[in-house]
């Protein structure tokens, strides 16, 4: 078990690795990936709808707000940020909730899109509120859906590996923004007659379409996807993480730590 770091040493080791302060995703990146939101692209709305119509220039303004981009719209090209004290004030939020669910024992889904990276992390807690008695929750294994956007094989088939969900394409975890898995597990927990979770703790659209079904979600997200941001901002999440997501499950861990230690469950 790794000794869980100070908040000092956190954003330390945030900054060394890059999953915030100067991160990988590309200026072009971002402002590209605002835009094709603002032009209501499914694949960069994860699911979620929005009762404001968000312009260009509002999205840009709460992304530097609560992620740390570059405010300035003529910044069009070059190396973007994530401002690691808002990450580690967003992953103190993320420890709050973790601390009541286990004092409430409640009923936790989790799930990625971004299984190669994040699948560690949500095992680490998943297993520490299972420990503290919460239940959790599986359900649509074997759901399966096309995909239009990438290279064969365009099938992709709901999977909970170590009761973490994510979308394989027959055989390897994959990458996905898409909401339809998360909406088809907590449709089969319905057909079931089956309680919904308490609480769910994801990314993408496992996020995003469980926060568009009034779930209390907890969301990860880099600063090239804005919709979980926009989501919180309208209340449909309870938080969003600002991270640069692309990183190896060791790279994560002492933020898992932080959180763990933070909320009492170490």
């Amino acid at each position: 078990m790794v000794k869980p770091p100070s908040r000092a040493e956190l954003i330390a080791h945030l900054v060394r690795t890059g999953i915030a302060g100067h991160v990988d995703t590309p200026r072009q990146n971002n402002l590209k990936h605002y835009r094709r939101l603002c032009h209501k692209d499914p694949y960069y709305q994860l699911g979620l709808t929005f009762a404001h119509e968000w312009s260009f220039a509002e999205v840009l303004a709460l992304m530097s707000k609560r992620c740390g981009v570059v405010a300035d719209e003529s910044y069009s090209w070059g190396i973007d940020t994530i401002d690691p004290d808002r990450t580690v004030d967003a992953l103190e939020v993320v420890a709050e909730r973790l601390s009541e669910a286990a004092r409430r024992q409640e009923r936790v889904m989790f799930a990625t899109g971004h299984p190669n990276n994040l699948h560690a992390v949500y095992l680490d807690w998943k297993g520490a509120l299972e420990a503290r008695g919460c239940e959790v929750v599986t359900a649509a294994a074997g759901y399966s859906y096309e995909v239009t956007t990438e290279l064969p094989p365009n099938r992709r088939v709901l999977v909970w590996r170590d009761g973490v969900g994510m979308v394989v394409d027959g055989r390897v975890p994959r990458h996905s923004h898409h909401p339809f898995a998360m909406r088809a597990a907590l449709n089969d927990l319905t057909d079931r007659g089956e309680p919904w979770p308490q609480l769910v703790i994801a990314d993408h659209g496992f996020a995003g379409a469980a926060g568009e079904a009034g779930v209390p979600t907890l969301g990860f997200a880099d600063c090239n996807d804005p919709a979980l941001f926009l989501a919180e901002h309208e209340g449909k999440l309870h938080v969003t993480v600002p991270l640069d997501d692309g990183y190896t499950p060791e790279e994560y861990r002492p933020m898992s730590e932080y959180v763990l230690s933070r909320a009492g469950l170490r």
